[in-house]
This record gives C-alpha cells, structure tokens and sequence, in this order.
C-alpha cells in the first residue's frame, strides 16, 4: 500500500453526509472500471470474509446494480442501487437501499455521488453519501461502515496494482 496517497473520511452530522477522498496509483479509465464494471466490483467491494456477488448490472442512467454481500456462512445481505446520473470517465450517482432477496427496498435509503479526477498518474475519487435519515447513517457507521469501507478500499488499491502491471 502507498502510504503517500491521499485518504479522508468525514462524518458530517449535521448534513447527514459522509464524505470520501481517495488517491489510487492508477489510470483514471481503470478506476473508473472498478466502479462501474460488476467483473471488478465483485472483486473488491465487500469487506473480507465477505463477498459480493452481482445477480445483475445495467450501468446507464435508470439502469440498476442488484447485489448480495455474502457472510461465510451463507448469508446474503442485499443491496439495490439506481444509477441516476452517468457523466463517463469523471462522475456518476446512484441511488442506494438494502433491500430483500425480491428486490424491494428497505427505504430510506442513501445518496451516492462519485467523481474522478486525474493528475501524473494519481486518480483521485470523491464520494459523497447523503442519507435521507440521520438515524440511518448513525445505524451504518456504528455498524463499521468507516472500517469495512475503508478496508475494500485498500482491496481495490492493491487489486488496481495488479491490474495495472503489464502483462
């Protein structure tokens, strides 16, 4: 892990936001194909022993993510996202609820705001992640969201390593 590259992870209470800053030592169309492709995101997005596993993906404005993240012991846990903007390369939203193996929504739900940028070969992506509930949000960061997220993070850091290696 690159201790130089930039992390930050801000609660902002009163906004109901938590805001994410994250540097990666990859190409900007690499990373974003780690957000936005399922074969990459299944790799990296849930936090060990867990796994996630895509039922589908459809990455276009209205488009959904229909995905379980999965205990050792069998359990799924899932989540429903509608994508709602896409700008390609530097910035997409969605919209982001748990929800039950049928696809019905657990609301309220949260917001999600990702934008990349790149400068000498560092991407850096910006999360924002609006709660429509405060309650909600205290509930998610008292479950461990900060270390789980942060945790796949450092995944998806060393997965893009190997990504990026020449072949």
């Amino acid at each position: 892990m690159n201790n130089t590259l930039q992390f930050d992870f801000t609660v902002d209470k009163a906004a109901k936001t938590v805001y994410i800053t994250r540097e990666f030592a990859a190409a900007q169309s690499l990373v974003w194909d780690a957000f936005t492709k399922a074969e990459i995101l299944d790799q990296w997005v849930a936090p060990k022993p867990w796994t996630s596993k895509t039922k589908y993906m459809n990455f276009e404005v209205g488009g959904k993510r229909f995905y379980a993240m999965v205990s050792p012991d069998g359990y799924s846990g899932w989540i429903i996202q509608e994508y709602t903007s896409i700008t390609p390369i530097t910035n997409f939203k969605l919209h982001n609820a748990f929800a039950d193996k049928d696809e019905n929504p657990q609301l309220p739900g949260s917001e999600w705001d990702y934008t990349f940028s790149e400068q000498i070969g560092i991407t850096t992506v910006r999360i924002s992640i609006y709660n429509e509930s405060l309650a909600r949000m205290e509930k998610m960061i008292e479950m461990g969201f900060k270390e789980g997220y942060t945790a796949t993070l450092d995944y998806l850091e060393k997965l893009l390593e190997n990504l990026s290696k020449p072949i």
